[in-house]
C-alpha cells in the first residue's frame, strides 16, 4: 500500500471544499463547489469524483466548516475547528502574516498572529458583510457576485450603506436605486459596507496592522472587494500577503492539521480510510441527534387546496375593458422597493389595465415604454385625465410622468383596501423588503407599524432563499404547499435563519419542508415581531392581506392557519399601492381640470441625466443625486430634508426647529485665545452627555483658565476614525461615535481630554423614582479610555472621573484629585458653571413655550421629536427634524416642553432614568393638546427604549393619538422614517375630519398580596440557579410561604416570553417572564390562587423594570389579577402580605452560601471524578441535608457543615490528568441558568474542561456596596451606607468559615468583596453600578489570578452594562494579563446554537493548547501565596475588627469596605 495522503474537507455555509495533500504539505488536488443547501449530496459527488480519478486511494481525512459538526460525527471523521485549520494553513503557507481576514459564505473571521494564539475573532450574531450578504445584494442589482465585482471596478462615488445587516443595507440601497444612483457606485458601496462591517464588527478594538492575508471565496474571487479592504486599511502593496489558492485555504489547513510538522503542535489523529468508503458513508450514514421540531402541514389534501383557491377567487376587484373605455381615465403608479406597478381605472374605479415588473435596478426602464404603449392603446374618446405616484420612488415617477399627486404609500394602500373591503379592520401588506401593517378605524388610519429594523419576513427574503435552493419561486411555493413536515425555523433574522436551514438539511429535511418552514417564519415574523401580536382578536374581524408576497398561496395559507380565521386577499394583492394611487388621482382631481399632457412620443423620447454633488445647505452635507429630465423637470434625491427636493419650485418657509436651535445654543461658545489660557488646552468630545452639560463644562474650564477645544461635528469620516477601537458592535450609534470624537481630538495634538462619567442626573420630577443615566451614557468614557491605543502612544490623558453635578462638594473633591487645582478656586468656578447650565435650561424651556404659543396662535401642527439630548447631533438624527419642519410642522424637543406635562395616572413602569422621565412628561403634554403629536426617536440597540416605547404607546393610545417610533443608526437612509412621518401627518389630517374615540389606557393597577393569601396562594418563582434556588426556596417556605420554584425553562416558555415581552428587552427578561406566563397558561396552577415572585435590582439597569414588564404581560395574557412580589433592596413594590424579616434574611444568606459551596466543590469534582456519578450521588445527599439546616437558620451547624462538605467531596477518587479550568462570568441570571446558556457547563465538560462558576453571594455583596460608594463619592445618604456596611460585615464573617475549610484544598478560595473592589482600581471605577458593573471585571481578574486562565463572559445580546465592564474591558485585561484566554459569547432567543458551540469549541481548543504552559508553574505559587494572604487577612480582621464601631473609625477593616474609590 502506498503512503497515505491527507484529505481536508470543508463543509461551509454555502460551499464544500476538498484539499488533498501529501506528507510534505504539497497540494495535490483541490475542489470548490456551491452546495445549494444539499451539503451531504455535494460532498458525496466530490468524493465519488475523486475516487473515480484516483482508484483505490487511501487517505487520512478530517473535516471542518460551519455545516460539518454533525456530518463529521456521521462519517466518523475528526472535526477540526475552522479557525485553527486556517491558522495551521497560514503558519505553513505564509508564515510572515500578521493578520488574516477570512470571509466565508456566512462567517467572517480575523486571526491575529503576531500577538498570541488567542486573538481569533468570529462573527457571533450577524452575517452582515459575508458572502451570503454579497449574494443578496447582487440579486438586488439584478446580477451575481462576479457581475457586482465588474460593476464596482467602474465606480466614481461611494455612498454610505449600513452593513450591520443585509437587510438594512437593502433599505439603504433601494432608495438610492429608485432615485437613480448608478449601479457601479452602488456595487462599490456594497463592498465598502462589507469592509466596514468586518473592521467595526470583528476587529472590535483590535486594529488590523502589518502584513495581511485575505482568505476565503469572496476575497479570492472578488478583486474589487479586496481593493476596498486595501484602500480602507491604508495598506502598501507589499503588506498584502499572497496566499496561493486562498479559496481552499481552510480545507488545506484541515489536511495540514493531520500532518506532523516540526514545531507546530501535535497533529490530529485520523485512521486511514479509502475515498470510496468515505463516499459510501456520505451516501448511507444517517444522523443521530435531535431533529428540528416540525409544524402542521399547510394542506391535508388537494381537495382542501382547491376549496381554498375557490374561496379566494371571490375577493376580486371590479374590472372593465380598456377597448370599451371612454371619458377621463386615471393612472396610478407604485415604485416599490423591488418592483414597479401601474393600474389604470375609469371614473367608477373599475380596473382597465395593470402592469407589474421587477425594477431590475432601473425603475423607469420598464415604466416609460409601458406608459407610452398604454397611451397608444387608448380608444378614441378616452384620455388619461390625471396620474398619481406612490412608493419609495414616487417623486422619481412623478417627475418623469408629470403627475401632480404623490402620496405616501400607507394612504394609497388604505384607499385601495377600503374600496374593496369597506369594513376592513386591519391591512397587512408584505412587500419585497418592507412590511406595513395598518390599523383601520372607520376608514381612517388608526396606527401604522413598519418593520424598521429587519426585513426578515419579506418577499425578497423568500426569493433569496428560493435562489439559494436553486428553485424558481413557483416551484418553491408548490413544494411548500404539500410538504408533510414543515420545519420550525423560529422567526429571527434572515441570516440566523440560514444556519437553522443548514441544520434542518443536515437532519435530512426535504426542500418542501424547508420551503414551508420559511413561509411559517415569514408570517410569524410579521405577526409576532413587527405587529407584536398577542392574540388574533387584536386584528379585528376583517383582515385584508396584500403585497406581491401574498400572491404566494403558501404564505396566505400560513397566515390563515396562524390567525385561525379567514382573511381577504384581493386578486390584485400585488398592485394595491398602484390601485390606491389611481383612486386618489380620481378623487383629488377637481371637476373641469385640464388633463395631464401625456403623449407616447414625449414618454418614449424622455431622457434623464444624473450627477452627484454635496449639499451645503446645513451640517448634514447630504450626497445629492440631481436628475434632470428632458421634459424640463428636475429631481434632487439623497437629501434628508425636503428643501433640496422642491424641484426648482420656491421652497415653503421652514417651521421652527428646536433641534437646530439647541445645536447652535449648546456649542456656540467662544474659547479663550491660546495666549490667554494660562493652564493650556483641554479637549472635550461633542458626544453623549455633552449634549446636556456642555455649557457647564465649558464655563467651568474657561473660568479655570483652560482653552476648551471641542471636537468637530460628527460625520461619516469622523465615525470611521474610531472604527478600530470599538469593542462591541451592538452598542448604540451615539456611543460608537464617541470613539471618532476622541480620535479627532488626538489628531489635534491635545494632551488632556475631559470626558466625565455621570451615573445620575438631577431628578426633574417629584414623581420619578430616581434620576439615573443609561448605563452606556454613564460608563462609556471608560470604554474609550481602555480601548484607544493612541492615548498611550501620544501620551495623552483622558480624564473619566465618576462625578455628580448635584453635589458640588464631591465634584470639587474629584476635580481637585485629578487636576491639583486649589479647592477654593474650583468652588468658585463650579458656582459660575452651574449658573450658566441653569441659564441654558431656562432659555431652552422659554423657546419651547414660545413655539407652543405660536402654534396656538396659528393653529399649525407641532411635532415633539422625543429622544435623548444627544439625538440633537445631526449625524445621529440624520436630518429628521429638518424633514419634519419642511413638511409643515414645527419641531419641538422633549426637554423643551417636558416641564409642562404631568402624567394623569401613575406610570406602569419604574420612572428612574432622567432623560426618559422627560419623555413620559412630554407625552403627557402631547396627550392634552390637539395640535401636538409625538414622534419617538430611538437608537438601534437602545435597551432602555424596550421599556419606554410601550409606556409611551399606552399613554398616546389612551388619548386617541398615534405612536410613531423611529429607529435610527449609522444608516443615513430616511426612507422608512419619511413614510412614517408622512403617514402620521396624513392621519392627523383625517382625524380633523373624524375625531377618534380615546381608549382607556392600560392601568397601573397592581393587585395586592394580602396576609391571608399566605395560606391560600402558591407563590411561583422562576428558576435562576438550580442549586441555590432549591435551598433558598426551602428557606422561604419555612417562613410560612407556599413557594414553588419552576424547575426548567423549555423552548416553548422562551417562545411565550417572546410573545409577551418587547423583543428588544434583554434575554433574561424574556426567559423569566416566559417561564411564569407559560406556567400560568399550562394549567398547572390555579391563577386565582397564585402569586408570582421576581428578583428586582434597583440600579440603572433594565432589570429594575422586570416587574413592570411582567405586569404588562400578565394583563395581555388575561392574568391581570395575579399579584407580583419582588425580592429587592428598594421600596418599589411593597406588598402587605410579603416581607423579609431579619430571621428570613439570615436563612436566605445561609441558603445562598450553601449553594456557593456546593456549586464550587461539585463542579470541580465532577470534572475529575474517576467513577461517573460519584459526585452527583454525594451532591444529592448534601442537598437534602442543607435544605433543612438553611431553613433552620443555624449558623454553628452551617460552619460544621462547611468542613464536612469539603472533606466529603475531597474524598471522591479523581483522575489526575490536567484539565483546562474555564471560568464562567457574565450576566447573573444567564451564567447560573443551564437552560438559558444552552447547557454551556455540559459543553465545557464534554470538551474536556473543568467549569468554574463565581459565587452568587458576591453579586449580592456588590449590590450592598452601592450605597457605601454613593455616600463616599456622590453625596449619598449615610444611613443606607452604614446599615449595608454592617450587613456586609455579617456575611463576610459567615464566609470566613468557608475560607478556613478551603485553605490548602484543591478548590478555589472565597474572595472578599473589598479585595474584589480594590482589584479593579485603575481599570474601571466602582461607580459602575449597573447590572454586574465593576464586579464583572473583578471576577474575571480574580479567576485569572487564581490559575483559571480561560474565562467565558456570557452576556445577553445587547446587554447595556456588559458593553462597559464586559466586552469593554477585555482588551485591557489581555494587556495586563497577556496569558489569559478570554471570549465573550452573546445569547438571545434567536442565537444560533451551532454558532455558540463553534465558538466554545474554538475557545476550548485554545484552552487545551495552554495546559503545558499552566502546568509549568502557574499553580503552586498561587495557592501558597493565597494561603499566606488569607492567613494575614484573617489576623488583620481579628485584631482590627474589634476596634470599629462607626464607619468613619480609623480601623482599616471598616475602610476595606468603604474606601473603594
Amino acid at each position: 500500500m502506498e503512503e497515505a495522503l491527507y484529505l481536508g474537507l470543508d463543509a461551509g455555509s454555502t460551499t464544500v471544499k476538498l484539499a488533498l495533500v501529501d506528507a510534505r504539505g504539497t497540494l495535490l488536488e483541490a475542489r470548490y463547489e456551491r452546495h445549494g443547501a444539499a451539503v451531504r449530496a455535494t460532498l458525496r459527488t466530490l468524493l465519488e469524483d475523486l475516487a473515480e480519478r484516483r482508484p483505490g486511494l487511501v487517505v487520512r481525512p478530517a473535516m471542518t466548516g460551519s455545516a460539518a459538526l454533525r456530518l463529521a460525527q456521521a462519517l466518523e471523521l475528526p472535526f477540526v475547528q475552522e479557525v485553527l485549520a486556517t491558522s495551521r494553513a497560514i503558519a505553513v503557507l505564509a508564515p510572515q502574516t500578521d493578520v488574516a481576514v477570512e470571509l466565508g459564505g456566512e462567517d467572517a473571521k480575523i486571526l491575529y498572529f503576531s500577538d498570541g494564539s488567542d486573538n481569533l475573532r468570529m462573527n457571533e450574531a450577524c452575517a452582515g458583510g459575508t458572502g451570503a450578504f454579497i449574494d443578496q445584494m447582487a440579486s438586488l442589482l439584478d446580477t451575481d457576485a462576479a457581475g457586482l465585482d465588474a460593476l464596482a471596478a467602474r465606480h466614481t462615488t461611494i455612498y454610505p450603506i449600513a452593513s450591520r445587516c443585509g437587510v438594512f443595507a437593502k433599505t439603504d440601497v433601494v432608495p438610492l436605486l429608485n432615485e437613480g444612483a448608478p449601479r457601479e457606485d452602488l456595487a462599490a458601496s456594497i463592498f465598502q459596507a462589507v469592509v466596514e462591517q468586518t473592521i467595526g464588527g470583528l476587529a472590535c478594538g483590535h486594529p488590523i496592522r502589518g502584513k495581511v492575508a485575505f482568505l476565503g471565496g469572496p476575497l479570492h474571487f472578488l478583486s474589487q472587494l479586496k481593493a476596498r479592504f486595501v484602500e480602507t486599511l491604508h495598506m502598501a502593496p507589499e503588506d498584502v500577503v499572497d496566499v496561493p489558492d486562498a479559496q481552499y485555504v481552510v480545507a488545506r489547513g484541515t489536511a495540514l492539521s493531520l500532518v506532523d510538522i516540526p514545531g507546530m503542535g501535535r497533529p490530529v489523529a485520523s485512521a486511514p480510510v479509502s475515498v470510496a468508503e468515505l463516499a459510501e458513508r456520505a451516501r448511507t450514514r444517517t444522523f443521530e441527534g435531535e431533529i428540528s421540531a416540525s409544524l402542521p402541514p399547510l394542506f391535508d389534501s388537494e381537495d382542501e387546496y382547491h376549496a381554498f383557491l375557490d374561496r379566494h377567487r371571490r375577493d376580486a376587484a371590479p374590472r372593465g375593458r380598456l377597448d370599451e373605455a371612454s371619458g377621463p381615465l386615471y393612472l396610478g403608479v407604485d415604485l416599490g422597493s423591488t418592483t414597479v406597478k401601474a393600474v389604470l381605472v375609469d371614473i367608477n374605479g373599475a380596473v382597465l389595465d395593470t402592469w407589474y415588473q421587477r425594477n431590475q435596478g432601473d425603475p423607469l426602464a420598464g415604466l416609460l415604454p409601458y406608459a407610452a404603449g398604454l397611451v397608444d392603446r387608448l380608444p378614441a374618446g378616452a384620455w388619461i385625465q390625471a396620474s398619481a405616484a406612490t412608493g419609495y420612488g414616487a417623486d422619481y415617477a412623478r417627475a418623469a410622468l408629470g403627475s401632480v399627486i404623490s402620496e405616501v404609500e400607507t394612504v394609497a394602500h388604505l384607499k385601495a383596501a377600503c374600496r374593496l373591503v369597506p369594513d376592513a379592520t386591519y391591512v397587512i401588506d408584505i412587500g419585497g423588503q418592507d412590511m406595513k401593517c395598518l390599523k383601520v378605524r372607520q376608514g381612517c388610519i388608526a396606527g401604522v407599524t413598519l418593520n424598521e429594523a429587519c426585513s426578515a419576513g419579506c418577499g425578497a427574503f423568500l426569493e433569496t432563499f428560493a435562489q439559494s435552493l436553486n428553485l424558481s419561486m413557483e416551484d418553491f411555493v408548490q413544494a411548500a404547499l404539500f410538504a408533510r413536515h414543515p420545519v420550525d425555523l423560529g422567526s429571527r433574522c434572515t441570516v440566523f435563519m440560514n444556519s437553522k436551514v443548514k441544520q434542518a438539511q443536515k437532519e435530512g429535511a426535504s426542500i418542501g419542508d424547508i420551503a414551508a418552514g420559511l413561509c411559517y417564519a415569514v408570517i410569524r415574523n410579521a405577526l409576532y415581531k413587527v405587529l407584536r401580536l398577542r392574540t388574533p382578536d387584536e386584528l379585528g374581524e376583517r383582515v385584508l392581506v396584500q403585497g406581491g408576497s401574498f400572491m404566494n398561496d403558501a404564505l396566505l395559507r400560513v397566515m390563515e392557519n396562524l390567525l385561525q380565521r379567514e382573511v381577504s386577499r384581493p386578486d390584485i394583492a400585488g398592485l394595491m399601492g398602484a390601485y390606491g394611487a389611481a383612486l386618489l388621482a380620481r378623487s383629488r382631481t377637481p371637476d373641469g381640470a385640464a388633463p395631464t399632457p401625456l403623449t407616447s412620443a414625449s414618454l418614449r423620447s424622455l431622457d434623464i441625466s444624473a450627477k452627484t454633488l454635496r449639499c451645503k445647505g446645513c451640517g448634514n452635507h447630504c450626497l445629492l443625486t440631481v436628475n434632470r429630465f428632458s421634459n424640463g423637470r428636475k429631481l434632487v434625491s439623497g437629501n434628508r430634508c425636503e428643501r433640496g427636493a422642491s424641484g426648482g419650485e420656491a421652497a415653503r418657509p421652514s417651521m421652527p426647529n428646536l433641534y437646530a436651535w439647541k445645536e447652535r445654543r449648546l456649542f456656540g461658545y467662544e474659547p479663550l485665545p491660546q495666549d490667554g489660557a494660562p493652564r493650556g488646552r483641554i479637549g472635550i468630545p461633542r458626544v453623549l452627555n455633552m449634549y446636556e452639560h456642555y455649557p457647564f463644562w465649558f464655563t467651568l474650564f474657561t473660568e479655570l483658565g483652560y482653552r476648551v477645544e471641542l471636537s468637530p461635528p460628527s460625520d461619516k469620516e469622523l465615525f470611521d476614525l474610531g472604527l478600530s477601537s470599538m469593542p462591541s458592535q451592538t452598542v448604540c450609534y451615539p456611543a460608537k461615535l464617541a470613539h471618532g470624537h476622541i480620535a479627532s481630538l488626538l489628531r489635534k495634538g491635545l494632551k488632556r481630554i475631559f470626558f466625565p462619567c455621570l451615573p445620575r442626573e438631577r431628578r426633574e420630577s417629584k414623581d420619578a423614582a430616581d434620576g439615573y443615566n443609561c448605563p452606556v451614557v454613564a460608563g462609556y468614557p471608560e470604554v474609550i479610555r481602555l480601548n484607544t491605543d493612541e492615548l498611550l502612544e501620544q501620551d495623552c490623558t483622558l480624564y473619566t472621573p465618576f462625578v455628580s453635578l448635584e453635589h458640588p462638594d464631591t465634584l470639587v473633591a474629584a476635580l481637585h484629585d485629578l487636576f491639583g487645582i486649589p479647592k477654593k478656586e474650583l468652588r468658585a468656578a463650579v458656582r459660575v458653571a452651574a449658573l450658566e447650565q441653569e441659564a441654558y435650561r431656562t432659555e431652552l424651556r422659554a423657546e419651547g413655550e414660545r413655539v407652543l404659543a405660536e402654534l396656538e396662535r396659528t393653529g399649525k401642527l407641532g411635532i415633539v421629536l422625543s429622544g435623548r439630548p444627544y439625538h440633537a447631533d445631526p449625524a445621529v438624527h440624520h436630518g429628521l427634524p429638518e424633514l419634519v419642519a419642511s413638511l409643515g410642522a414645527a419641531v419641538l424637543s422633549e426637554d423643551s416642553v417636558a416641564h409642562l406635562g404631568h402624567p394623569a395616572e401613575p406610570l406602569r413602569v419604574v420612572d428612574q432614568w432622567t432623560y426618559h422621565s422627560r419623555l413620559y412628561r412630554a407625552t403627557a403634554l402631547v396627550c392634552t393638546r390637539p395640535n401636538l403629536e409625538l414622534v419617538q426617536l430611538t437608537s438601534f440597540g437602545c435597551g432602555l427604549d424596550a421599556i419606554t416605547a410601550d409606556q409611551v404607546s399606552e399613554l398616546l393610545t389612551s388619548a386617541g393619538k398615534l405612536h410613531t417610533l423611529i429607529k435610527i443608526d449609522e444608516g443615513a437612509s430616511l426612507g422608512a422614517a419619511r413614510i412614517r412621518i408622512r403617514s402620521l401627518l396624513a392621519a392627523v389630517e383625517e382625524r380633523r375630519e373624524t375625531p377618534p374615540t380615546p381608549r382607556p389606557a392600560a392601568s397601573a393597577f397592581r393587585p395586592v398580596f394580602t396576609r391571608p393569601m399566605r395560606q391560600t396562594h402558591t407563590i411561583l418563582a422562576p428558576q435562576m440557579s438550580p442549586l441555590h434556588f432549591d435551598i433558598i426556596g426551602k428557606a422561604i417556605s419555612s417562613a410560612g410561604y407556599n413557594l414553588e420554584i419552576l424547575p426548567t425553562v423549555s423552548r416553548e416558555a422562551i417562545e411565550t416570553g417572546l410573545n409577551y415581552v418587547h423583543n428588544d428587552a434583554c434575554y433574561p427578561a424574556i426567559v423569566v417572564i416566559g417561564q411564569l406566563i407559560d406556567a400560568l397558561q399550562s394549567g398547572r396552577c390555579d391563577p386565582k390562587r397564585t402569586a408570582l415572585m421576581l428578583a428586582q435590582t434597583c440600579g440603572p439597569c433594565r432589570a429594575t423594570n422586570y416587574p413592570a414588564l411582567l405586569r404588562k404581560a400578565l394583563c395581555e395574557a388575561g392574568f391581570g389579577d395575579v399579584p407580583v412580589l419582588t425580592l429587592s433592596g428598594g421600596s418599589l413594590n411593597r406588598q402587605p402580605g410579603f416581607a423579609i424579616s431579619a430571621r428570613l434574611l439570615h436563612r436566605l444568606i445561609l441558603g445562598c452560601l450553601y449553594g456557593d459551596m456546593l456549586q464550587r466543590v461539585s463542579l470541580s469534582t465532577r470534572a475529575h471524578e474517576r467513577n461517573a456519578g460519584d459526585t452527583d450521588d454525594r451532591l444529592a445527599h448534601w442537598m437534602n441535608r442543607v435544605k433543612f439546616s438553611a431553613a433552620r437558620g443555624d449558623s454553628s451547624l452551617f460552619k460544621s457543615h462547611m468542613r464536612s462538605i469539603v472533606r466529603d467531596f475531597s474524598a471522591i477518587r479523581q483522575n489526575h490528568a490536567p484539565l483546562p479550568r474555564v471560568g464562567i462570568v457574565g450576566e447573573i441570571l444567564l451564567k447560573n441558568h443551564p437552560d438559558a446558556t444552552n447547557q454551556v457547563i455540559r459543553h465545557i465538560t464534554e470538551e474536556g474542561g473543568e467549569p468554574v462558576l463565581t459565587d452568587l453571594m458576591d453579586f449580592f455583596l456588590y449590590c450592598l456596596l452601592d450605597p457605601v460608594y454613593l455616600w463616599r463619592h456622590m453625596g449619598g445618604k449615610a444611613f443606607p451606607a452604614f446599615s449595608n456596611w454592617l450587613l456586609i460585615k455579617r456575611i463576610e464573617s459567615l464566609r470566613d468559615a468557608m475560607r478556613r475549610v478551603l485553605e490548602g484544598s484543591r478548590f478555589l478560595p472565597v474572595s472578599r468583596i473589598a479585595d474584589l473592589a480594590r482589584s479593579v482600581h485603575g481599570i474601571v471605577s466602582t461607580g459602575n453600578q449597573a447590572g454586574e458593573g465593576w464586579l464583572l471585571t473583578a471576577e474575571m481578574l480574580e479567576l485569572i489570578d487564581h490559575g483559571v486562565g480561560n474565562v467565558l463572559c456570557l452576556q445577553p445580546f445587547g446587554c447595556l452594562p456588559n458593553h462597559i465592564t464586559g466586552k469593554g474591558v477585555l482588551k485591557e485585561l489581555k494587556r495586563i494579563r497577556p496569558h489569559a484566554n478570554l471570549m465573550a459569547v452573546d445569547y438571545d432567543p434567536g442565537s444560533s446554537e451551532a454558532n455558540q458551540l463553534n465558538r466554545i469549541k474554538l475557545f476550548m481548543t485554545v484552552a487545551h493548547s495552554r495546559i503545558p504552559q499552566e502546568a509549568q508553574g502557574d499553580h503552586a505559587p498561587a495557592s501558597l501565596n493565597e494561603s499566606v494572604a488569607q492567613l494575614a487577612g484573617r489576623l488583620r480582621d481579628n485584631l482590627k475588627g474589634k476596634l470599629e464601631n462607626t464607619i468613619g473609625g480609623s480601623g482599616n477593616s471598616g475602610d476595606e469596605v468603604t474606601n473603594l474609590a
